[in-house]
């Protein structure tokens, strides 16, 4: 724990800095094995143990890194047609975005994330989402800013495009590394201290790589069907506690 303390900022203590580092490594192998939900379930454990202004920046360099991974250790399987005209609608939706997330009370945040994560367990994405790449990408990167776990609705436009677990799994990765990419750099310009957490991202950044690799081990040799029912009861279960936080300190 000592050498773990060095790297935290003041926010953190050693023992939620090891759970969420843990929570990292579990959400990219749930991501890598699965296709799916690794995410949202880092964010849902995030957003209970961290101060609300920092979660989604961190979140979102944190999952930078766990896809950046991700789609390198399956880069012959991308899809690459695919990423231009959602790149495009992407630095429209965080340009929308980055006029607005500051002035963000940290309440609504919690709540706001609460609702997002309710919303991508219980909603299906219309059809439009897979038929307009740049609108998918300008709306699901508008929604990175303020409540981070688009990847739900990133995988609608992905799953149209009819290719195969492993082909999906790195055009996904891909995808979301240009949205958290692009959500990190605004996040530079509005201010945030991207420098205070440089040591603790690296942490989850490194438990999520290794995540990836012990996923890819496992990748298409899992049934999805049992393991989402549950994860998905266990982000909502989050999302009513966030929201219950959120609305106490609004």
């Amino acid at each position: 724990m000592d050498a773990l303390t060095l790297i935290l900022p003041a926010e953190l203590g050693p023992g939620i800095a090891a759970a969420l580092i843990l929570a990292s490594f579990a959400g990219s192998f749930i991501t890598m094995s699965m296709g799916i939900g690794g995410g949202a379930m880092l964010l849902a454990i995030m957003a209970s143990l961290m101060p609300p202004l920092a979660l989604i920046p961190v979140h979102g360099v944190v999952q930078l890194g766990s896809n950046t991974g991700r789609a390198g250790s399956l880069w012959r399987h991308i899809h690459w047609a695919a990423l231009g005209w959602f790149g495009v609608g992407s630095v429209a939706g965080v340009l929308g975005g980055s006029a607005l997330v500051a002035n963000l009370p940290p309440g609504l945040v919690q709540v706001g994330v609460g609702l997002f994560l309710i919303w991508s367990v219980l909603a299906r994405p219309p059809a439009w989402m897979r038929r307009w790449p740049a609108i998918t990408g300008a709306l699901t990167s508008f929604l990175t800013m303020f409540f981070g776990a688009t990847g739900p609705f990133v995988a609608t436009f992905a799953r149209s495009l009819g290719l195969d677990r492993h082909g999906y799994t790195a055009t996904q990765a891909s995808l979301m590394v240009m949205q958290h990419s692009l959500k990190s750099l605004a996040f530079g310009f509005l201010g945030f201290a991207f420098s205070d957490w440089a040591g603790f991202i690296a942490a989850m950044i490194l438990a999520g790589l290794a995540g990836t690799l012990c996923g890819r081990l496992v990748l298409a040799r899992l049934s999805d069907a049992g393991f989402q029912k549950l994860l998905n009861i266990a982000l909502v279960l989050i999302a009513l506690r966030l929201i219950w936080s959120g609305l106490r300190s609004l």
